[in-house]
């Protein structure tokens, strides 16, 4: 039998820990929640969550090293998953109530309000898988995923202009208008809805990231 992948949930205070926890412990992780540096480090996988306001975020997340410990990861080649806020950290920008924030700047981007009749973007959903997606593999066309946000990533423009370099990844759901709602890109993995809400779909698509650690 093998050992359990080490999967850390990165506590900076602005994520639903707990939850996250439960799921990741439920499809068979060795799961702890903590922000020490270390551990983050050495985990076969960090988990980045994120709820509530984009700026709040990357300042709870600078505030204890989380924007160095997933430079430091991913320069490694070592692998981390974003949710919710914690994918939308991980673009150039966010742009709230007229406020530009700096992102981690992993991707290009900017995290902007969802231009839609009804807002936020509240409950189960579709998505439209990037072609060959490991992360949602085994996972049907019509599997609904569960959202809550206000804001996205309304355009997708890194261009891989070196053939050697496999393009990432874009996975697009539609409220009033397509956005982003997951990406694979080497170690970086990320998700706009919520895995650990999502049930069995869910529960499936955390497997198939650990499976990949």
């Amino acid at each position: 039998m093998s050992t359990p992948k080490k999967v850390v949930v990165f506590d900076y205070g602005f994520g639903n820990v707990r939850s996250a926890e439960r799921a990741l412990a439920h499809v068979g992780a060795d799961v702890e929640i903590t922000r020490d540096y270390e551990t983050a480090m050495n985990a076969d996988g960090l988990l980045v969550p994120g709820v509530g306001a984009f700026a709040a975020c990357m300042q709870g997340l600078r505030s204890v090293r989380g924007d160095w410990i997933v430079g430091r990861r991913l320069s490694g080649g070592r692998p981390v998953m974003g949710i919710c806020v914690g994918m939308q950290i991980l673009f150039e920008r966010g742009i709230e109530h007229g406020v530009e924030t700096e992102g981690l700047d992993e991707w290009p981007g900017t995290v902007e309000p969802l231009k839609a009749d009804v807002v936020p973007h509240m409950g189960w959903n579709t998505v439209t898988p990037a072609e060959d997606s490991r992360l949602f593999a085994g996972l049907d066309a019509d599997t609904r995923y569960y959202f809550v946000h206000s804001y996205a990533v309304r355009e997708w423009s890194l261009e891989v202009g070196n053939a050697n370099i496999r393009a990432p990844k874009v996975t697009w759901a539609t409220h009033g208008e397509p956005f982003v709602a997951a990406v694979e890109n080497g170690p970086l993995w990320a998700t706009q809805f919520h895995p650990e809400k999502s049930g069995d779909a869910g529960a499936q698509l955390l497997t198939n990231w650990i499976e990949t650690l």
